[in-house]
């Protein structure tokens, strides 16, 4: 496993994410979910799995990942320029794209609007509405004044701090990221705590709970969008993903040229707790679509 860093010029500024390179063959990139918690290695477990016959990549977002994160509006519009430089500069057109949460949401607008950078796409537990409109059914106009609010120097931390600590972490993904309470380990929330404590960690990661981050305004923006995109699309995601979270992957998955498998484990992140299902799932769409040239399939044991 090969660690490094991509170095993005952004509007004068240069912003460095985290990436990891494992196995040899198609490329396939990584691209994990928009969280307080979330870096690429959510997708290790996956990764692990398909560098047997795919060269894998998995990139951080920036303002997210565990590296210091500098402070900038984040918004949809720098997302997308983000994206437009990975499939432009960093990873030019890979056999497919495996995209997590509202990294999904933000591949499927740019398919929709430049056309697919790769032979297939491939979304997990796809979602386009943060965490706060989601469970308010809509955005509020207190949405942007909390986001913003995180921003100043000494108010902005304490704020942040408030809410996003171990209890809450702890509560939060018991509740709707992991299946099984025994799962988050403490070392494994050890880890998440340290996503959150990385400096300059609230401007996005506030942004995103509050809606700020969302690539699309409603689900009939993202619905044209999937219909538009003209190459195989899977969609796979849990059985019991939240109630409304799961309203939104259901709606994908009744588009006519979606592909649809669903777990019977986990729950948002189910690709990280049950990576084997995840992985069983992106083998058979990448080999019934064409990766089966480029794919050695390896012999039973025994």
């Amino acid at each position: 496993m090969s660690e490094h860093k991509v170095a993005w010029s952004f509007r004068g500024s240069e912003v460095v994410v985290a990436a990891e390179r494992l196995g040899r063959g198609p490329t396939v990139l990584l691209l994990p979910a928009l969280s307080s918690i979330s870096t690429k290695d959510e997708l290790r477990p996956l990764q692990e799995l398909l560098s047997g016959r795919f060269e894998t990549l998995a990139i951080d977002w920036p303002g997210f990942g565990v590296l210091d994160r500098p402070f900038i509006q984040w918004s949809p519009a720098i997302y997308r320029e983000f994206v437009d430089f990975l499939l432009d500069q960093v990873v030019v057109r890979p056999w497919a794209i495996i995209a997590a949460g509202h990294a999904a949401g933000y591949v499927v607008d740019h398919a929709a609007k430049k056309g697919a950078a790769s032979h297939l796409l491939i979304l997990l537990s796809p979602t386009w509405r943060g965490p706060l409109p989601t469970m308010m059914g809509g955005d509020r106009p207190i949405f942007e004044k909390l986001a913003n609010a995180v921003d100043p120097p000494v108010v902005g931390p304490v704020v942040y701090r408030l809410n996003v600590n171990r209890w809450v972490v702890g509560m939060m993904s018991r509740g709707h990221v992991y299946s099984d309470p025994r799962w988050l380990t403490p070392s494994r929330l050890h880890d998440k705590l340290r996503v959150t404590g990385a400096r300059g960690a609230r401007h996005a990661s506030v942004r995103f709970v509050a809606g700020q981050l969302d690539p699309f305004r409603s689900r009939t923006e993202l619905l044209q969008a999937v219909a538009a995109i003209d190459v195989p699309l899977l969609n796979v995601f849990s059985l019991h993903a939240p109630r409304k979270s799961r309203l939104e992957m259901e709606a994908i998955a009744s588009q006519p040229n979606v592909t649809t498998v669903r777990v019977p484990d986990g729950k948002l992140s189910f690709y990280e707790e049950h990576p084997e299902a995840a992985a069983g799932a992106v083998l058979d769409f990448l080999v019934q679509n064409g990766a089966a040239a480029a794919v050695t399939t390896p012999e039973p044991a025994g």
